[in-house]
């Protein structure tokens, strides 16, 4: 039986196969690392303003929040962890720092787990 072989992809494309769908469009893999038990995937926030924001001129870039530590499902038989920071910004008109909720895209059949979705949406966790 003859099949097609698939188009060739980078090794950062084939390691967001493995991770929720969705957060590539909001973060960047900064490191991977793996031991006899675990993977660790650290994701940065993408740098973007909102529209207003850029419209209003007051809002600056500001680093990223500290790293949040979410266990993921298994991957071949190790633990997976991701370590998600956001962007932090200032708005200089009022001198508070924040950072943005987001919007994550809801896609048929992701199940995202809790604290994931609380992370995302800037709550606080227990």
């Amino acid at each position: 039986m003859r099949t097609k072989l698939g188009k060739s992809i980078s090794a950062e494309d084939f390691m967001w196969e493995f991770l929720p769908p969705g957060l590539r469009d909001v973060f960047d893999i900064v490191n991977v690392k793996k031991t006899d038990t675990e993977f660790h995937i650290w994701l940065d926030e993408k740098r973007e303003i909102t529209e207003e924001d850029e419209i209003r001129g007051t809002v600056v870039g500001k680093g990223f929040t500290d790293y949040t530590t979410i266990q993921d499902h298994l991957t071949r038989g190790r633990r997976t962890f991701l370590h998600l920071r956001k962007c932090k910004w200032l708005d200089k008109s009022t001198g508070e720092i924040f950072s943005y909720d987001i919007d994550y895209p809801n896609e048929d059949g992701t199940t995202l787990t809790r604290e994931l979705v609380a992370f995302l949406k800037g709550e606080d966790r227990d």
